[in-house]
């Protein structure tokens, strides 16, 4: 079964560390505070030596803060349209597959042999797609389902998703050439085929095309500089000095959180990222419903030959006489 999120409560959800980018930023945190103290403690001794107020206004933070933000604002609307994106391609990878095998089982060869491996063959398109998008071995279940001597072509292939769609295609190609499907239902199916390496080349030029490094290397050098003045904003702006390492930490807890949900939404494929896409459970989902559907199939009786309807385009069944 997918996973699926589930809502807790308000106080569960907010301070909860599973699903939270704050682990891998509170190290961070602590440095910029550690960092923080050092400079005030070197302004303490400069301004005691040497009798000189240091300090800097609060005006120009103000306008550096808006464009900060707003640079975070367009890194995290980015990452996310990829992982939407992602998700809207896999969502027509599942129905595509089950289109496939619905119109395999209902328009071609009542063979059982072949009525199998076609629909065992879409099941591993899913399963090779996943490994093939996270750089994985192939899984066990491809092994499952179509035995060892084909996975092992499959982990030979230069691209394995094109591999088992064009295995896909002669599975077609062979009930076409043997005429037990008609042309146009040929040419329809295999259009759901291609439709499927379609979504794989939207899913790779997601994952080949990384957002452009000049969003992360100018949103991380504003706040390297922000968090590293901010010290001399405050030191003379709060009643105690000890204060500022810690207004400094909160000030840096959000903007740091907001860089790196930009960084783990830009490859929604990867396991390493925490909203990474629930690949498994899709994959899943696919192999359980194909399967379901040859399961099903027997429940359909074929019409006879000589009564069924003729679907080729520009011709039509002539009307039934009447004596």
């Amino acid at each position: 079964m997918m996973n699926r999120q589930r809502r807790q409560g308000f106080w569960q959800e907010a301070f909860a560390l599973r699903g939270s980018v704050t682990p891998q930023i509170l190290p961070l945190v602590v440095v910029f505070g550690l960092i923080s103290s050092g400079i005030c403690s070197v302004t303490w001794i400069v301004e005691r030596r040497f009798n000189v107020r240091l300090g800097l206004e609060v005006a120009p933070f103000e306008i550096a803060g808006v464009a900060l933000g707003l640079l975070l604002v367009l890194r995290t609307n980015a990452g996310y349209d990829r992982w939407w994106e992602a998700r809207k391609q896999w969502g027509a990878i599942v129905n595509q597959s089950r289109n496939f095998v619905i119109g395999a089982l209902s328009y071609g060869p009542a063979e059982p042999g072949w009525q199998e491996q076609a629909v065992r063959w879409t099941a591993v398109f899913s399963h090779v797609t996943r490994c093939s998008l996270r750089g994985e071995p192939l899984s066990m279940e491809i092994t499952r389902l179509v035995g060892e001597e084909s996975a092992a072509q499959i982990a030979a292939a230069d691209h394995m998703p094109s591999f088992v769609a064009m295995k896909l295609s002669n599975f077609l190609r062979t009930a076409c050439d043997e005429s037990k499907m008609d042309r146009f239902t040929f040419l329809q199916i295999e259009r759901e085929r291609s439709l499927l390496i379609d979504h794989v080349g939207a899913c790779e030029r997601i994952l080949n095309t990384p957002l452009p490094r000049v969003y992360s290397i100018k949103t991380r050098r504003f706040i390297v500089l922000l968090l590293l003045t901010l010290p001399l904003v405050l030191l003379h702006r709060l009643s105690t000095d000890w204060l500022v390492p810690f207004i400094t930490m909160l000030v840096a807890y959000p903007l740091l959180c907001l860089d790196q949900i930009g960084v783990e939404m830009e490859n929604p494929f990867s396991k390493d990222s925490l909203s990474h896409l629930p690949l498994d459970g899709l994959t899943a989902t696919i192999e359980r419903n194909v399967l379901g559907l040859l399961k099903s199939a027997s429940d359909f009786v074929p019409r006879p030959a000589e009564t069924a309807l003729d679907c080729t385009p520009g011709f039509s069944s002539p009307p039934a006489q009447t004596h």
